[in-house]
């Protein structure tokens, strides 16, 4: 099993009500490719960390190899979520991919 682990911060420009609907549509957005990308064991997005936190979304999601990963990287249903709901919004971003233990 692989695991992909994201942590993006929000653009500083955006108001609070607005990172609170950009949050909601991440999650919304990449939760919804469950089921539907190949390879995609699991996918969870968390948008409320606490205050000790320093970044605004992390998505914690689990494939079943690593070239399952990369063909989730590409697969048009993620590629116009991180299009539309993400990369627009975010001003970074830090990714960890690791092969986890079963």
């Amino acid at each position: 099993m692989v695991k992909h682990i994201i942590l993006w911060n929000l653009k500083d420009e955006l108001g609070v009500s607005e990172k609170e609907a950009v949050k909601k549509g991440i999650k919304e957005g990449l939760e919804g490719l469950n089921g539907k990308i190949p390879g995609l064991t699991d996918i969870k997005v968390n948008i409320d960390p606490l205050e000790s936190s320093n970044c605004d979304v992390m998505l914690d999601s689990s494939f079943e190899d690593e070239a399952s990963l990369k063909d989730y990287a590409v697969h048009p249903e993620h590629v116009a979520v991180a299009d539309g709901k993400v990369r627009p919004y975010t001003k970074s971003r830090v990714c960890m991919d690791y092969e986890a233990s079963k």
